[in-house]
């Protein structure tokens, strides 16, 4: 079996005892972002699975839109990067 050689680790365990890698998150691709998506990807980089600049490079994202979601992680959560509860949140 090949192993693609990455810098970093290849998983990370979360505070909630469950395993996160490389394969759990969205393809590079990815042009549709729900909220589980983008809570996945904070995540990894929260935890160290992923650089910020290596996330922010890899999903094509500015550094104003990662901060926005990585701040709704750390105050509501994953509900916080609902689009249709944005107006709501941002109220708050």
């Amino acid at each position: 079996m090949y192993l693609k050689r990455v810098d970093g680790p290849r998983q990370v365990t979360l505070p909630d005892g469950s395993i996160l890698t490389r394969a759990d998150l969205p393809p590079p691709q990815t042009r549709r972002w729900v909220a589980s998506r983008k809570a996945v990807v904070v995540r990894a980089v929260v935890y160290g699975l992923l650089s910020e600049s290596e996330a922010i490079e890899r999903y094509q994202l500015s550094q104003e839109e990662f901060a926005l979601w990585r701040q709704a992680v750390e105050k509501f959560g994953e509900k916080g990067l609902r689009v249709t509860s944005l107006q709501k949140y941002r109220q708050l």
